[in-house]
């Protein structure tokens, strides 16, 4: 069987200068040989193979024979040798060919050796079947595969990582070095000279670093904190009317509501009352600013939108707020006006957490077209902004200690005017008994 696999490897696999050497290292004769050579061939199991290429030629030459004698053992089916007799000494020799053919589930080998049937589909799926299995023994024998796999390209395939990882270190030093160059350098007066500053003992390189760390923290305070200190001018002076009361307004949530659709894209609502309140809030009572997170590219058309009658006095945005935590905290201590007359209006407790006393915060408005939270609230901020209270933060405290301080706000109401209508019935009913008690005496 040994025998056999060598001559299919070399016929299926086309190396016909591997037969001969391969050949030699057996102990058959070059009849026993050949009958296995004619067995594989006559039989058409390399025939039908793609991979069988060898002419008769170069494996006669292989083989040591004349090329017409090996041509007629090719042809004559006696060749392979079933007609010798059984238990024979090169009947026992081909065996070994004769079995490996026999279970291979495609040939059907007699108990004489005398016929060999094959069927036509069976004949074709016989050729991958054997030299698969050729091929297999051999791996076996050999302990080594015919084709030796290829090496991987260190910067292809699976490896092509390394050069994007070494293009975007690449990309990092370069930019980094460029910042360092840029912003740590020293300043120069207008005459070209140096400017002596704190770092300019230290060794240049060192030196650099540092001053490029210090213009990085300057500009990571200019992005957390407001974009200057007084974020609203001083108040007016007479004759100028100063509103006594500063309001300041949340945009989105409150007075107006974003909604997004595939047919419209990007529509603001206007939140029911928002006239009405701006109207009732409005200067003289109060000094209205907006003061919202939202960019102002964005929210100032719609401001312009909102006030056409001109209520709203000063307007804040997103450059305005202070970035805390990764949110934008409104300060209300940068407003240049006194704390204890300012209320802000909002609908998110992480942006008023920085002056919570002075703050109001309401639910967030989502487009319901019967709210009517502006008016309720216009009625309250008027309230408060006609009583003249010197601090408002009391006044938020004791409501902001409620679920809803709006509802607060008008049950007290409701308790102030029923307080009010039984001390008017009570006036009236005193009256009508003291003119009773005059009558009597004739007055």
């Amino acid at each position: 069987m040994a025998t056999f696999t060598v001559v299919m490897r070399c016929l299926t696999k086309g190396q016909t200068h591997n037969l001969q050497k391969g050949l030699q290292q057996t102990q058959l004769d070059s009849r026993n040989v050949t009958n296995i050579l004619c067995i594989a061939i006559g039989s058409q199991v390399l025939l039908r193979s793609e991979q069988f290429s060898t002419d008769r030629k170069c494996i006669s030459k292989a083989l040591g024979l004349e090329p017409a004698s090996c041509r007629s053992k090719f042809r004559s089916k006696s060749a392979i040798g079933l007609d010798l007799p059984p238990h024979s000494t090169l009947w026992r020799k081909n065996q070994l060919a004769l079995d490996l053919l026999s279970h291979s589930s495609i040939f059907s080998v007699s108990r004489n050796c005398r016929t060999l049937s094959t069927s036509s589909s069976e004949k074709t799926a016989s050729t991958q079947t054997l030299s698969d299995s050729g091929s297999s023994d051999n791996k076996e024998s050999d302990g080594k595969s015919d084709q030796e796999p290829k090496k991987e390209s260190w910067w292809r395939g699976k490896n092509s990582w390394r050069l994007g990882l070494i293009f975007l270190g690449g990309t990092f030093i370069t930019w980094g070095v460029g910042l360092i160059n840029i912003w740590g350098a020293p300043q120069l007066d207008p005459d070209g000279n140096e400017i002596q500053d704190e770092f300019t003992e230290m060794p240049a390189a060192l030196g650099y670093i540092r001053r490029t760390w210090k213009q990085m923290n300057i500009f990571k305070k200019k992005i957390q904190d407001p974009s200057r200190e007084k974020l609203l001018p001083d108040p007016l002076k007479y004759p100028y009317i100063q509103p006594p009361y500063t309001l300041v307004i949340e945009l989105t949530g409150v007075l107006i509501h974003p909604d997004w659709t595939y047919s419209t894209g990007w529509r603001f609502k206007k939140r029911p009352g928002i006239d009405y309140f701006l109207q009732q809030v409005g200067p003289p009572l109060f000094e209205v600013v907006i003061y919202s997170q939202e960019a102002g590219m964005t929210a100032d058309p719609l401001v312009n939108h909102l006030d056409p009658q001109g209520y709203i006095m000063y307007r804040l945005y997103r450059d305005a707020t202070r970035y805390m935590e990764g949110k934008h905290v409104k300060d209300l201590s940068c407003l240049n006006r006194e704390m204890s007359r300012v209320i802000m209006l909002d609908c998110s407790k992480d942006a008023t957490s920085l002056q919570p006393r002075n703050s109001l915060v309401l639910s967030k408005w989502l487009g319901e077209d019967e709210d009517r939270t502006l008016i309720d609230l216009a009625h309250f901020l008027k309230t408060i902004g006609t009583s003249g209270v010197e601090d408002i933060r009391p006044v938020l405290d004791y409501y902001n200690q409620f679920d809803d301080p709006l509802d607060a706000f008008k049950e007290n109401q409701r308790r102030l005017q029923d307080e009010e209508e039984a001390r008017r019935q009570k006036g009236k009913e005193e009256s009508v008994q003291k003119k009773g008690w005059l009558s009597g005496f004739g007055i």
